[in-house]
């Protein structure tokens, strides 16, 4: 059992350090922000994740996790240090370290013996090296640390489980004790055999941004085709079921939409264009990929405007799904935001629904008409379109449907309906690569 220091208690941090907390090990969450700090110490979650919850009451319970908005105590009493504050995207879509090297000269000022610093936060290739320097500069060299990379891997909506049962962890390090140290934190999945990945820093830290590259470029790939199986009347489900079975290619993110968000793919995969390009480096096939992503975003407004002629003004859409994805809250880069901008744009009048983000949408668009279940959102309204694949869209009442709204034109960005039932009850439809009848 060690003490561990997570510093930030966001999305990555509060995950990661009830997580470890429940691999056994004390764990102090400390963040500067203290209104979050009270949040957490009434038992409040501040993000929406299921499951996170009762894995922060349990641990909070047995004595493991706590929370401080002393950040320079949590340091000192720490054997380990997460680094896990927000590095969001900055100027020509390179990410803002500003908070990671508070973070790096708040541990230089307070190491007072040998520590391992460990970075969750998602960081350009070689920040770690300038992390080192900067803990260096600040303590003088009196105490002696060790520095580890070790990328964080959560899904928003399956968070807690991709922490506790991780396909993999990576830690990248430059000593057998750092090596050592991250083993123990880890112990738990490494009795059980969870791949546990040895490498340098520079390594662990392209991993994560490689990672995340590949899997937009594989959504923005099928969304392209799902564009020409819409051209072509072919059905995009039936042409990535094929490719899945390919075990080269895995049905994995061959699932087309409106397009991808969240706090990840947008800000890694042009934090990754950006880094390339000071190395004279062009990564065609990633830069591809975000601009196809943006494409696919205004490829649904634009369906959505084709169901009505055109012509939209004063007419009133109601929008199913705020959050970039099902089981989060999260709507930053949601595609649901490129609905909202083009309706506001042409002169329609919106109604949305979404069962966890109609706050944080709200906060975007001040004028913004939320309501708390679907029903309210479609009644009376011109037309429907569905952004985000929460279960309960899923199973949507169409008969139910029909009467609620003034007339049956839907569109599906997430193809959870059936045609069939779209046809039989009148629906003037359109979805994202699937053959009309």
């Amino acid at each position: 059992m060690q003490n561990i220091a997570v510093i930030g208690t966001g999305y990555v941090g509060l995950v990661s350090g009830a997580g470890i907390s429940d691999y056994g090990h004390n764990v102090v969450c400390a963040d500067i922000d203290k209104t979050k700090i009270e949040q957490l110490n009434k038992g409040e979650i501040p993000i929406y994740e299921p499951g996170l919850h009762e894995l922060v009451n349990r641990n909070v319970n047995f004595n493991r996790l706590s929370f401080t908005a002393n950040v320079d105590e949590a340091i000192r009493n720490a054997d380990v240090i997460f680094i896990a504050v927000g590095t969001p995207e900055g100027e020509n879509g390179a990410s803002d370290l500003t908070a990671v090297y508070e973070v790096a000269r708040a541990i230089g000022e307070n190491l007072n013996g040998y520590k391992v610093v460990c970075t969750k936060s998602t960081v350009p290739i070689g920040t770690g090296e300038k992390i080192t320097n900067i803990i260096k500069d600040v303590s003088k060299n009196i105490n002696e640390f060790d520095y580890v990379s070790n990328p964080e891997f959560l899904r928003e909506g399956s968070a807690v489980k991709d922490f506790l049962w991780p396909d993999r962890v990576i830690i990248g390090a430059s000593g057998s004790r750092a090596f050592k140290t991250m083993k123990n934190v880890y112990r738990p999945l490494y009795i059980n055999e969870t791949p546990i990945i040895e490498t340098t820093v520079e390594t662990a830290e392209l991993i994560k941004y490689a990672s995340n590259a590949f899997l937009s470029v594989k959504i923005s790939y099928i969304n392209e085709i799902a564009n020409m199986c819409d051209e072509i009347g072919a059905d995009v489900h039936v042409v990535s079921k094929a490719m899945g079975i390919d075990g080269r290619i895995s049905p994995k993110f061959l699932h087309p939409g409106p397009g991808y968000g969240g706090s990840c793919f947008p800000k890694d995969t042009k934090a990754l264009i950006s880094m390339a390009k000071e190395m004279g480096i062009d990564l065609n096939v990633v830069s591809g990929a975000v601009v196809a992503n943006q494409l696919q975003k205004e490829r649904m407004a634009q369906k959505l405007l084709n169901l009505f002629d055109g012509d939209i003004k004063n007419k009133t859409i109601a929008i199913l799904g705020l959050a970039f994805k099902a089981q989060t809250d999260d709507i930053r880069e949601s595609p649901a935001i490129e609905i909202i901008n083009t309706l506001n744009k042409n002169g329609a009048l919106i109604r949305a629904f979404d069962p966890a983000a109609n706050e944080n949408m709200k906060k975007r668009f001040n004028d913004l008409k939320t309501f708390d279940s679907w029903e309210e959102a479609v009644k009376d309204a011109d037309g429907v379109v569905i952004m985000t694949e929460w279960n309960e869209f899923r199973g949507l009442d169409l008969l139910k449907l029909k009467g609620l709204l003034k007339s049956p034109v839907l569109l599906d960005c997430r193809n959870i309906l059936r045609m069939d039932d779209l046809e039989t009850m009148g629906f003037k439809y359109d979805n994202v690569g699937r053959k009309k009848r």
